[in-house]
């Protein structure tokens, strides 16, 4: 570790200085430069400068044009027909077509795609002609250009001539490290965990005033320190998050302050449901819904909330914060902090002394990751649970949990589309194909797949809103998950240095302005 930010500091020092290049870290590089190998916020958020969709989102979260002029339901609710801008070039020169769409659309769909949930309701995608695509759909889905803002689209010929026809989500292929977007930036450098450098794409279709700068350098510095030290000394113009127990420091700086936020993404615990066993070889508890109440009286939230997080973070009760479309007022009170009601619930299940398990944890992903999964292992003590924790980087977390490797994770989740019915769809819908991609746990309810189309589906808002809180009950009784906070954005900025910052804590470069 310390090889690996002696470089990155080395890294950023290298770089001719100037006034319109833009040096920003971050604690997580991305794990890929492939838009539909990863659905995860480093990778998609980055990659919004690379590569477009047919719709992205603007700096209030609304669905605004991108490589497509227009879109519009077809008759019936069969689906939605995309206008495609004309005289789009990728970064190579290649023309943007509608095969590149459906290119896009079986690549992304397909299974060795991270992304392939969004397209769960899609039934095919149909080329007009060079700039009309449809895609149709199963049943009617008004929510549909809102579910893809952030599906890119590649350069079908870029791909295939490269051995990129598919993604390689725990591997690698050519577009691990290599890029060839239609974006405002395109990609001159990739050196992971040590550097990645963009610079404006002379030949966007977008309007060049939008290039505030002439070079992007972004740096992941997995320790927090020397983030604020890179920042106050100068060597970078921006750091995301800024340590919760710094901000005010960053903020009384001569030349440095903290813009504040509240994210959309839900910190949580997940379980393993569908476990036999541990990872020790015992029996799974967690099977038993009395032991995963268990856990959530057992933990002190509003504690981690005014210890770890300074007060900055909100508690969560659902797997969406409150505002969100979907949000279920009637399910809006968390599990209340009881650690004797949660040594009742143990013994009540048969584990009067508790047992022992590992806690599986990020410590370069969320805000305060590992602290807050350490004060949870002595939470849980507290009530008699033997908890190891077992504290990872982010690009080792994700294979271990697909490989069901844990026995119990943290996770957070941030609603694409900023709609309840977004998490249910990937975290609690029985796994499969292109539903429940990341159900880790392998959670299974009748009841909520056969909601889940009524949510996608249902134009009247009344029905869809009571489908919403049927589901939102449902996960509550089950206790399918722990949700714990909402996180905050704390992004610390130089002085001179403009940002726009939106809830899904996506840095959009061509926003950036330095004066």
């Amino acid at each position: 570790m310390i090889r690996i930010l002696f470089c990155a500091a080395v890294a950023v020092a290298a770089l001719p200085a100037s006034a319109e290049t833009f040096r920003w870290a971050s604690t997580t590089d991305p794990q890929s430069m492939d838009p539909h190998s990863t659905s995860s916020t480093p990778v998609l958020g980055f990659l919004n400068n690379v590569y477009e969709g047919l719709v992205r989102r603007g700096p209030d979260m609304a669905i605004e044009p991108s490589l497509a002029t227009a879109w519009e339901p077809i008759d019936g609710g069969a689906g939605w027909r995309f206008t495609l801008r004309e005289g789009v070039t990728f970064h190579d020169g290649a023309a943007f077509t509608a095969e590149d769409v459906l290119f896009s659309y079986d690549r992304a769909a397909s299974e060795a795609s991270d992304v392939r949930s969004w397209f769960a309701p899609v039934s095919e995608v149909v080329v007009v002609d060079d700039y009309t695509v449809e895609i149709m759909t199963t049943s009617p889905q008004p929510l549909f250009p809102d579910s893809i803002a952030n599906w890119m689209i590649m350069d079908a010929d870029w791909a295939q001539a490269n051995g990129a026809e598919l993604p390689a989500r725990d591997t690698e292929n050519f577009a691990t490290r290599n890029a060839n977007g239609t974006g405002a930036f395109r990609l001159v450098d990739r050196q992971p965990d040590l550097q990645t450098v963009l610079e404006p794409f002379d030949g966007w279709w977008g309007d060049a005033a939008d290039h505030g700068i002439t070079q992007a350098v972004f740096t992941p510095i997995q320790n927090s320190a020397t983030a604020v030290a890179a920042l106050l000394s100068g060597e970078v113009d921006m750091i995301e998050p800024v340590p919760v127990q710094d901000a005010d420091r960053v903020d009384a700086n001569d030349g440095t302050r903290v813009v504040r936020g509240i994210e959309s993404r839900v910190i949580m615990l997940g379980f393993p449901h569908d476990h036999d066993t541990l990872r020790s070889g015992a029996e799974n508890p967690f099977t038993d819904v009395r032991v995963r109440r268990a856990v959530a009286h057992a933990i002190n939230v509003p504690a981690i909330l005014q210890t770890i997080m300074r007060g900055s973070a909100e508690p969560a009760a659902q797997l969406v914060a409150a505002g969100t479309s979907g949000y279920s007022q009637p399910h809006d009170a968390r599990p209340a902090y009881d650690p004797e009601a949660a040594r009742a619930l143990l013994a009540e299940a048969g584990y009067p002394d508790g047992f022992a398990f590992d806690l599986s944890c990020t410590n370069d992903r969320y805000l305060n990751d590992e602290s807050v999964c350490q004060a949870i292992v002595g939470m849980l003590a507290q009530v008699g649970l033997e908890v190891t924790l077992d504290a990872m980087p982010v690009s080792n977390y994700w294979p271990e949990l697909r490989e069901d490797n844990f026995d119990m994770f943290l996770l957070g989740w941030s609603p694409g589309t900023f709609d309840a019915e977004h998490p249910i769809r990937f975290l609690v819908h029985t796994a499969g194909d292109r539903l429940g991609t990341w159900n880790f746990g392998g959670y299974s309810s009748a009841r909520i797949d056969e909601l889940l189309p009524v949510m996608q589906s249902e134009i009247d808002p009344t029905v869809r809103q009571a489908a919403m809180e049927e589901a939102a009950g449902i996960i509550q009784d089950d206790m399918v998950y722990v949700p714990l906070y909402v996180q905050p954005l704390l992004w610390g900025v130089r002085e001179g240095v403009e940002v726009t910052q939106r809830s899904d804590n996506f840095l959009i470069l061509r926003w950036v302005r330095m004066n």
